[in-house]
């Protein structure tokens, strides 16, 4: 005889029964759902492509920890992120219904349900949680940033009194250097004298001899600079009458140009003009030969047409004459035609 331990947690075999069979049809709809809904495979597929491909070649995945490492806030609302949550849930319900179904008929007891919720509300303890350390982690930044600003007003009022003290000992070598400078110039301008009176004196001495050296040194650089002037005068002069003679030149190059071209179109403009008065002349001519010709043929037209018309009427005149006498006279066509038995009496 086999004992069997009743297990308080586990629903009688009828329970469990209907429990699965309700899941059953539960699941066999999901998936019914899932595999009609072809665009949205279609879809999943396209944006899985490259995970896809690196699945089937072997390319090995590295470990994910956490499902918020992967996802870029720059692109929270796009259409993958959207469908990848639609397909998780999907999933998640389906696995959920799932071993619930297996767990109730080999076990008889919903503890994968119950792990799965335990999941999800743990989940969602998780996400609460950095929600909270979210808001504390911004808080911690608002201050950290108020403590960089007052850390870094403290740096500029330090910095302002570094310069200050910069500025301070910067003029303090200013002057330094300015003192150093006059006592410097006050010792040349000493020696300068002290060398000028020294230069006097030997000036004083030697003055007269000086002067008349200088004279004749003055005047025989005048008279150089004189003929230097004159010579450069006379070369300014000639190069200047050079440039002019050019100039001239080539204002008369440039005007007997100018002039050849204008005589050349005047040239062939009374050309053309000779060419045009020469064919309007021929045209002339040959205007009034045929306007005479024109002429002559008008009177010989006239001439003949009266001459037709003369003779049209003399033709009518004499043929109704002709014809006045034929009736007059009975002959030809007009000839009264004899009876029969006159013919008879008369012979």
């Amino acid at each position: 005889m086999i004992l069997v331990k009743w297990n308080r947690k586990c629903l009688p075999y009828l329970q469990a029964a209907l429990f699965a069979n309700t899941l059953e049809d539960t699941i066999t709809e999901m998936r019914i759902l899932v595999e009609c809904n072809n665009e949205m495979r279609v879809t999943k597929t396209m944006s899985d492509m490259g995970l896809l491909v690196a699945l089937k070649f072997g390319i090995s995945q590295p470990e994910i920890k956490d499902e918020l490492e992967v996802i870029d806030y720059g692109k929270i609302d796009s259409n993958e992120y959207k469908l990848n949550k639609l397909d998780n849930d999907r999933k998640l319900i389906i696995n959920a219904v799932t071993s619930t179904y297996i767990d109730l008929i080999q076990t008889k007891t919903f503890r994968t349900l119950q792990n799965t919720v335990n999941t999800i509300v743990n989940l969602d303890n998780y996400r609460t949680e950095l929600f909270d350390d979210e808001a504390k982690n911004k808080i911690l930044r608002r201050e950290l940033n108020k403590q960089i600003r007052q850390q870094h007003n403290h740096i500029k009022s330090v910095i302002y009194d570094s310069d200050a003290t910069i500025d301070a000992l910067r003029s303090e070598v200013e002057d330094a250097n300015l003192n150093a400078e006059i006592r410097s110039r006050y010792v040349d301008r000493w020696q300068t004298a002290r060398t000028e009176q020294h230069n006097q004196t030997i000036y004083d001495k030697e003055a007269l001899p000086t002067a008349v050296i200088e004279y004749y040194k003055h005047r025989a650089d005048s008279e150089q600079r004189v003929h230097s002037e004159v010579e450069l005068l006379v070369t300014i002069s000639i190069n200047e009458t050079l440039e002019k003679v050019d100039d001239w030149m080539n204002k008369y190059d440039k005007d007997m140009e100018k002039i050849d071209l204008k005589i050349q179109i005047q040239k062939n403009d009374y050309q053309n003009m000779l060419d045009k008065r020469i064919n309007l002349e021929e045209k002339i001519e040959k205007h009034k030969t045929m306007i005479k010709e024109w002429i002559d043929f008008k009177a010989e037209r006239e001439k003949v047409r009266l001459y037709r018309e003369t003779m049209t009427k003399s033709a009518i005149i004499v043929q109704a004459w002709w014809r006045g006498l034929l009736v007059r006279r009975q002959l030809g066509p007009y000839k009264v035609a004899k009876k029969k038995g006159g013919d008879k009496k008369k012979k």
